[in-house]
């Protein structure tokens, strides 16, 4: 709610929200759809694992520290659209056979939505909106929503501890474990930025979206394996591993979003 009332809602928000959720969801249903994908990732965690992002603990705060600030919208958009996604359909696609009778209820997609954090944080904006509010507390908000974002690098890091003490067998690459980490590190990223070319995307917009992109698995991945106590060590793996190559990829792809425009 803090960023979006410093920065207010405006298109190029909204036109991100929807690359990322769209093309979020077309690649999901491209890797179900045809065979070669499909034997690559064949569940729903390695696809989800390899298409959802740490779009808010990490990617908010490397767009903030390497981007102009009139870009943030872009990097909030393209937040939003993953968040709405993850939390919408990732529920449903690692439910057991047994909770789920394979079809989403207009019932289950409302709550669905009305329970992602991306939709309340709207949610509240619009209410601040009404309310004819939104500068008093945009200006008051965006003290501590930069604060939650300093401790949301930490909250990453006490995830990453918590995963290290288990028993997880980090670089076993085994059950497309690999492929997941390569979707979700290289070809996302890459898919994003033709993207962002047909759109003609300038350089700084083209980054906050490419950056976003490219950042490791998200940690909502692995709190909805648990859950659903859905291959949970293949989402703890991915998490760690795509975290860690992320600390070489995010720079390589910043130095090459400059040389390439």
């Amino acid at each position: 709610m803090g960023l979006l009332l410093k920065e207010g809602i405006d298109l190029d928000l909204i036109k991100t929200a929807f690359i990322a959720f769209l093309s979020i969801g077309f690649l999901i249903v491209l890797i179900n759809y045809l065979t070669f994908f499909k034997t690559r990732l064949p569940n729903y965690s390695l696809q989800l694992a390899g298409l959802i992002g740490n779009t808010s603990f990490l990617g908010i705060p490397i767009a903030i520290a390497l981007l102009p600030t009139n870009t943030i919208n872009f990097t909030i958009g393209f937040d939003l659209g993953t968040t709405l996604f993850a939390w919408i359909f990732g529920p449903f696609f690692l439910k057991t056979k047994e909770e789920s009778n394979n079809n989403l209820n207009l019932k289950e997609f409302l709550k669905a939505i009305l329970n992602s954090p991306a939709s309340r944080g709207i949610i509240g904006v619009l209410v601040v909106y009404l309310l004819g509010l939104e500068v008093v507390l945009g200006r008051y908000l965006w003290i501590p929503a930069r604060i939650v974002i300093l401790l949301a690098i930490v909250v990453v890091g006490t995830r990453l501890g918590i995963i290290t003490n288990s028993k997880t067998k980090f670089f076993n690459f085994n059950k497309g474990i690999k492929y997941s980490i390569i979707l979700k590190l290289f070809i996302l990223p890459l898919i994003i930025f033709f993207v962002s070319k047909f759109l003609n995307f300038d350089l700084n917009e083209t980054s906050a979206v490419v950056l976003q992109a490219g950042t490791p698995s998200a940690v909502s991945t692995i709190l909805m394996a648990e859950a659903y106590k859905t291959n949970q060590e293949i989402a703890a793996t991915i998490l760690f591993t795509t975290t860690l190559i992320s600390i070489v990829t995010v720079p390589i792809m910043a130095f090459l979003l400059n040389v390439t425009n």
